[in-house]
């Protein structure tokens, strides 16, 4: 079985809404033809890397090479896990946990994307809460950091309600413009799990040594 030689593929995070977990093939195609159908508003740009800016089948096929790209690029000291969302087994996007020396530093960074209509039901809030508990209570992190540009209010709000704390800004280039980020960290010690959310983590122990976890 392909556990076997990649447990990470057994890995699920539950809450009582959405499971994640990394998608399969066919899981793959029907997130690429979410993306297709878009992301975020024409006029908007919530990331600093502009791959939404292309047509929709080139969107799609993105997609699937970076998930193809993260999966053969694993390296126990530099890794990215991106998790599909899914509710009812329908897929609603990406959450992604990262991190570059994880084992030393125990640090991750989020990022995430949802296809624009499944965007305003509480979706973003519950799975990135869902990846930072998998982070901070089956991993042992210290922190987590993120970044939204500062015109990005749906971001913040996320952040606000995790208990997130402003740590400093950064200029970058975004569509060709001077825009600012807002960079964002949260320590284990601030971690308040939301009361009413149960999550469940399943499929851990093997998949331990893969994220530089001795």
């Amino acid at each position: 079985m392909l556990t076997s030689h990649w447990p990470l593929v057994g890995l699920r995070i539950t809450t009582p809404r959405l499971e994640l977990r990394l998608p399969d093939e066919t899981d793959l195609a029907a997130l690429a033809d979410l993306a297709a159908d878009g992301v975020h508003a024409p006029d908007r740009m919530p990331f600093t890397v502009e791959w939404t800016d292309v047509p929709a089948a080139e969107r799609a096929r993105s997609v699937v090479q970076y998930h193809w790209r993260s999966r053969g690029e694993w390296d126990p000291a530099d890794w990215s896990l991106g998790l599909t969302v899914f509710e009812a087994g329908r897929p609603l996007g990406v959450q992604e946990l990262s991190a570059r020396d994880f084992g030393v530093l125990r640090t991750v960074s989020t990022g995430s994307w949802l296809g624009l209509r499944h965007q305003g039901r509480g979706v973003g809030t519950e799975m990135r809460a869902a990846v930072l508990h998998f982070a901070f209570t089956a991993l042992g992190a210290r922190e987590a950091v993120s970044a939204a540009f500062t015109d990005n209010a749906d971001s913040y709000r996320v952040s606000h309600k995790l208990g997130y704390q402003p740590d400093g800004v950064q200029r970058v280039v975004s569509r060709g413009r001077p825009a600012t980020l807002q960079r964002l960290r949260l320590s284990h010690t601030d971690w308040r799990p939301p009361r009413d959310l149960p999550i469940t983590i399943s499929g851990l122990e093997p998949c331990l040594p893969f994220f530089g976890i001795d």
